[in-house]
């Protein structure tokens, strides 16, 4: 069974889609798009152009957002602003998303023609809060796909037992199979780490709910003067140890990290060059990593990213393919390849990896993970 970790399906992004409103969805999407490392450019000649001035401090404080009457084009399915009278864009989606949805029939038209069978639908405010709508996804394709819970980590310091409330809706009457959490969004309200203090009780009542944590790891609070490539992979190491208090404080919950690690902070040249303290984490049983290269690194090496070969087996040598998942980023890999080839560069060119390695990583650890 071909197993994708991480899709996800989307209504309309100027949708409320469990926001209080279209425009405050809106304001997730500028910020994420502000931040965003694929280039921008002025609609009139497609000049590059910066999208800084989306959020220029870079804070996502999103009533401070500037008014750049920032949109979404329907007919060509991308988001528009406007400065100085010229009308700027970029593509963080991939350009053939019309109306800028992914509905879950578009979803399983691409599994069916890529040949892979369940799919986990992830989470995120810029895409939407609405664990109703993932319900309805899965209720549509029961066999083919999963869901993730949302969880609003910037809300958990001052609405703590709203928050649990919501995530206990989300699993328990919308019967959704796990969790997603996000520490960058956390750090918005604050620099406490997200694994005790503020976040105790939340997770005292997350882990009783016997489903697993996804947790998209960044690089730590930010902070004044942290700026360097240096500074960023210190922080992501500091977010790593996070994670095994957490995993000492709950034995009995599985997690895994989206994306793998941060992979363009760890990037000399053409290679990715990881420090001995990243694989500490992956020496407790329970911590499972995404294979998640091409949505990342896409823009920087050609299919079929002979580049990260050695990266993954060194992944599969120090950590087990039976901790690793095959996750893409549906619908935003399709920047840089097809669905099929987020497949074939594995299945086809890492020929260092055993049939039992490939079971794992494209379905089995997945499948484990989810109970399935």
């Amino acid at each position: 069974m071909i197993i994708d970790s991480h899709v996800y399906c989307f209504q309309p992004l100027d949708h409320p889609a469990g926001h209080a409103s279209g425009a405050e969805h809106l304001q997730w999407l500028q910020a994420g798009h502000a931040g965003h490392h694929q280039p921008a450019w002025r609609m009139r000649d497609r000049a590059a152009a910066s999208s800084k001035v989306l959020d220029p401090e870079g804070r996502r404080d999103l009533p401070r957002l500037p008014d750049v009457n920032f949109r979404v084009d329907h007919s060509r399915g991308r988001v528009l602003w406007t400065v100085d009278g010229e009308d700027y864009t970029k593509q963080f989606f991939p350009p053939n998303l019309r109306n800028l949805e992914f509905t879950p029939d578009s979803l399983i038209a691409e599994m069916d023609y890529a040949g892979v069978d369940m799919a986990l639908l992830h989470t995120d405010p810029m895409m939407g809060r609405d664990s109703r709508f993932q319900a309805q996804c899965v209720e549509q394709y029961p066999h083919r796909l999963r869901s993730m819970a949302p969880v609003d980590e910037w809300r958990l310091r001052n609405e703590t037992e709203a928050v649990i409330e919501e995530l206990l809706t989300a699993v328990k009457e919308h019967r959704l199979h796990a969790i997603k959490f996000i520490p960058p969004l956390a750090y918005l309200s604050g620099s406490e780490p997200w694994n005790d203090g503020p976040y105790r009780s939340f997770w005292e009542a997350a882990t009783t709910l016997d489903i697993p944590v996804f947790f998209t790891l960044g690089t730590g609070a930010k902070l004044p003067g942290k700026t360097s490539p240096v500074d960023h992979q210190a922080g992501h190491l500091q977010e790593l140890r996070i994670l095994m208090r957490w995993m000492e404080r709950y034995p009995n919950t599985m997690c895994s990290l989206t994306h793998g690690f941060p992979w363009r902070v760890f990037l000399q040249d053409d290679q990715l060059v990881l420090p001995e303290a990243i694989w500490e984490p992956f020496q407790n049983p329970n911590c499972h990593l995404e294979v998640s290269f091409p949505v990342r690194l896409g823009d920087l090496f050609e299919y079929p990213y002979r580049q990260v070969w050695s990266t993954l087996e060194e992944m599969v040598d120090r950590i087990g393919a039976e901790q690793l998942l095959w996750g893409t980023d549906m619908p935003f890999q399709n920047r840089f390849c097809t669905y099929r080839q987020s497949r074939d560069w594995i299945e086809k060119h890492c020929t260092f990896l055993s049939e039992k390695d490939l079971s794992y990583i494209m379905g089995g650890t997945a499948a484990k993970i989810l109970g399935l």
